[in-house]
């Protein structure tokens, strides 16, 4: 590997996303609480985790630990993995048959990348980050300079809820450690970056909220984020007045976590495409 490789957009921003975990991990565990005095009441009060530490109750700081590590791994794996490339030279088995082409109607025709110079299925876009075009794409996430398309979906929606259960924890256990008192410099030296942490915390906790009811909705509707933000852009969608891919809530999740029912978005046009031409009886 060439030295500047190490300095590409994608390494830096894992590096920086790791760091900023396992920073703020050690201040909520090791966070110095100050000297109390024991004729007032303690005005540096322990965070919890420090709590459970010091009563030998290590079930719950090892559990947060590890579900730290959860969300880490998880957040590499979404990160460094294929979300679904269309294959530029394409294998024999792989190509589209000439039944599946017939399939789609003549109004929708696939479209040939203009940069890639790949035939587009349903639902792919090119990626001009990622210089590549994505099945069933759904955004390119510039935290995990990758993009979510069909392949890693699943699994950044998983990331997204376990990443908030760690922000939340951990908003209360620095919430947990702050108490507010006089003079302001005493209490800056002795809780400022518990309290800056605290707003970190706050910040990133409102956009994975966010991020996750946004991808929760998305999911149960089988649209995704490009979509849902420019079907009026999209061909196969300008001309349908609904979602020719919405199958109801219990087929949509089955289909988006498990692959069922398989089928190619082709193949579920087609048949949306014969029931809305056939005769009522």
């Amino acid at each position: 590997m060439a030295p500047w490789a190490l300095l590409s957009p994608g390494v830096l921003v894992r590096t920086g996303h790791t760091v900023l975990t396992w920073g703020i991990t050690l201040v909520l565990f090791l966070h110095d609480t100050g000297e109390p005095d024991p004729e007032r009441p303690r005005t540096h009060p322990i965070p919890q985790l420090r709590q459970w530490e010091e009563q030998g109750e290590l079930l719950l700081p090892l559990t947060f630990l590890l579900l730290v590590l959860g969300s880490l791994l998880l957040y590499l794996a979404v990160s460094l993995m294929d979300p679904g490339y269309v294959n530029v030279q394409p294998q024999p088995q792989e190509e589209l048959k000439e039944e599946q082409t017939a399939m789609v109607p003549p109004a929708i025709p696939l479209r040939r990348c203009r940069y890639c110079l790949v035939l587009q299925p349903l639902r792919a876009r090119h990626c001009r980050e990622c210089r590549r075009c994505v099945r069933r794409y759904d955004h390119h996430c510039p935290w995990m300079e990758n993009c979510v398309g069909e392949r890693n979906h699943p699994l950044f929606v998983v990331y997204l809820a376990l990443q908030l259960v760690v922000l939340l924890w951990g908003l209360y256990l620095a919430w947990s450690g702050l108490r507010f008192f006089q003079p302001w410099g005493l209490w800056l030296r002795s809780s400022g970056l518990l309290f800056a942490t605290f707003l970190l915390l706050s910040l990133f906790s409102l956009v994975a909220s966010l991020l996750l009811a946004s991808h929760l909705y998305l999911v149960a509707s089988n649209t995704t984020t490009w979509e849902f933000i420019s079907s009026h852009r999209i061909t196969y969608l300008r001309q349908r007045p609904g979602n020719p891919f919405d199958r109801g809530l219990t087929r949509n999740l089955a289909h988006f976590f498990c692959g069922w029912p398989s089928g190619s978005w082709e193949t579920l046009w087609a048949e949306e495409e014969e029931e809305g031409s056939s005769p009522a009886v």
